[in-house]
């Protein structure tokens, strides 16, 4: 080796920074912007060779209770009520201090947010995804981020942010936020218009299209990652693309840095004060998926960027001392495939629009279709457990909803008719046929079934009541219902012919064991106290909401929340508990 090649290794394995962050998603920028905002000094490091993770393929949701736009919207919130709903939520399976010190800060972390320019509003709309729980809210909670202007970030730097999946933009060129979604697929009446505008903001916005094909609008998961980006470069806190983690370096007990991969070489990086690991979750190792997940399980499912969340950083911190939680659960997600794309795509809220249903090879439904899809994916795989086939399941549709509606790549056929969509997917993204017999032999599933199951979908379509499922029976099934349709805005029949049919697998948007943690974010050994040196946050940490999923935003919201709180801790100012009251007390008592 040549000497000067030496001398410039040994330079890089004696670099030093106070504080580590592996990963690149909301949680690790907030937290690395938040600890040069105390005086830190800061590296982030990650696997990929773009910035954003999972979250900026994400709709960009937080989960905020009482937070401080909802006066605004007319709405009132408490601590308390908080508490009690997330407890109910974690089942056990997340302590007190958590969710507590998840409650409580949540608010303050979406101030902070708004401070370093990413603000978020309030949806008024979105209920909790279990509205019959103790504590929940009909809105408010789940908050939106404000649209980015990119210029802020400039086309070099837009690069390098990962950009989000081809079914969450317009025609695959046009970001949309949260409520001009909802605004559409409820058929609106001021709609048409907001998609107007959306196109003819993208197109007379030549100055910005000479120079790349993204839109400089971005929303969801893009702005609230594109604004944390900017934070991070406003303070020139240094960043390593294509640096995946190979181990932390433990001395005397203690997690004093890492070793990364970077440039071919092996790379030591000392952290004086804490080592932060916010890399993701495991849905993308086939091999700890067959450890841990139910079964059948395959990475290909999954919604989320591939080569990415393959559990390196979990498998570090366990090997450091770190204790696992939660392993067998994910933020399950029915996805299905469309050819040439990277990943599968998640199926969120067509399931709720009326004119549809799922069923299992037997033809029978088996879930109400616009629950929240954790609990859908829990369904087909309950399903398939009573031997009934539901992995893959099928969401079957006839012509009228494919004429009114958008379900994966289709766009409406009033839009995009069958003619003019790609003669590979028919059999392969989409199946058809005049008669619903025929499409079940189609799609293998049994005729006399999807035709009894259609007939009581009508039955119930027209009575407004789904006597199987309770379909539309909740605020929240109601939310991305048709607003147009009567009585029901969640349930229309299934009878004008041709009949399609398309194919779901139990995926996930990612998945939620990992570290167990304080409230802290500090990883906890076997003993139940801290690995000195060592945090962790997001899909790399179990999650405070146990097995269930509260709302919308409650991935991120808890990433960025701990993140907060760790930094506190770190800088030697923890955040104490206020409402220490709470804890230890039966909630249904209390209520």
């Amino acid at each position: 080796m040549h000497p000067g090649q030496t001398k410039e290794r040994r330079a890089v394995e004696q670099q030093q920074f106070d504080v580590v962050v592996v990963g690149s998603g909301a949680g690790a920028l907030l937290t690395a912007v938040r600890a040069a905002d105390e005086g830190l000094s800061v590296l982030v490091v990650e696997k990929a060779d773009r910035v954003g993770g999972t979250s900026a393929t994400s709709g960009g949701g937080i989960w905020i209770p009482d937070n401080h736009d909802m006066p605004r919207v007319g709405l009132r919130d408490s601590v308390d009520a908080a508490f009690r709903y997330v407890k109910a939520c974690a089942k056990g399976l997340a302590s007190d201090e958590r969710v507590l010190a998840y409650v409580e800060t949540a608010r303050h972390m979406a101030r902070y947010l708004q401070r370093i320019g990413v603000p978020y509003r309030s949806v008024p709309r979105y209920a909790d995804y279990y509205p019959g729980m103790a504590g929940a809210m009909p809105g408010g909670r789940t908050m939106d981020p404000l649209d980015f202007d990119a210029a802020r970030l400039g086309v070099r730097a837009l690069e390098q942010v990962r950009p989000t999946n081809p079914g969450q933009l317009i025609f695959g060129r046009m970001h949309i936020n949260a409520f001009e979604a909802q605004s559409m697929l409820a058929r609106e009446r001021k709609s048409k218009f907001v998609l107007m505008w959306i196109m003819a903001r993208y197109f007379l916005d030549y100055p910005w299209r000479s120079k790349t094909r993204r839109d400089r609008r971005l929303t969801g998961g893009q702005a609230l990652v594109g604004g944390l980006f900017a934070a991070l470069r406003q303070r020139k806190v240094e960043l390593w693309l294509q640096a995946p983690l190979q181990s932390l370096i433990v001395e005397e007990g203690r997690v004093a840095g890492v070793v990364l991969q970077r440039e071919g070489r092996e790379v030591r990086v000392r952290a004086a004060k804490a080592v932060v690991l916010a890399a993701g979750g495991f849905e993308r190792n086939q091999s700890m998926r067959e450890q841990f997940l139910p079964q059948p399980t395959d990475e290909a499912w999954t919604a989320t960027p591939p080569q990415a969340n393959t559990g390196d950083a979990i498998r570090a911190a366990a090997a450091a001392g770190g204790v696992l939680h939660l392993m067998g659960h994910t933020w399950g997600a029915p996805t299905l495939q469309v050819p040439k794309e990277e990943k599968f795509r998640a199926v969120f809220v067509e399931r709720s629009l009326p004119g549809c249903m799922v069923v299992n090879a037997q033809g029978r439904r088996f879930v109400n279709e616009s629950c929240p899809y954790p609990e859908f994916q829990q369904a087909m795989y309950a399903s398939h457990e009573r031997g009934e086939a539901a992995v893959p399941a099928w969401i079957v549709f006839d012509a009228d909803f494919r004429a009114k509606y958008p379900i994966g790549p289709l766009m409406p056929s009033a839009a995009v008719p069958d003619s003019k969509l790609r003669k590979s997917w028919l059999g392969q993204v989409y199946w058809k046929d005049d008669t619903l017999e025929g499409l079940a032999r189609r799609i293998g599933v049994d005729p006399a079934g999807l035709v009894a199951s259609a007939a009581r979908m009508g039955e119930y379509a027209r009575s407004g009541k789904d006597a199987e499922f309770d379909r539309g029976g909740n605020v929240f099934d109601r939310y991305y219902g048709d607003l147009h349709v009567k009585p029901n805005p969640n349930l229309a029949p299934i009878a004008k012919p041709p009949f399609y049919a398309m194919k779901l697998y139990p995926g996930d948007i990612g998945t939620k064991g990992g570290l167990l943690t304080d409230e802290d974010a500090r990883v906890l050994d076997a003993t139940g106290r801290p690995v000195d040196g060592l945090y962790c946050i997001g899909n790399n940490s179990a999650s405070v909401m146990g097995p269930s999923y509260p709302g919308a935003g409650s991935t991120l919201g808890p990433a960025m929340t701990f993140g907060f709180r760790a930094v506190a801790r770190i800088a030697g100012r923890p955040i104490a508990l206020e409402r220490t009251d709470l804890l230890g007390q039966d909630m249904e008592r209390a209520a």
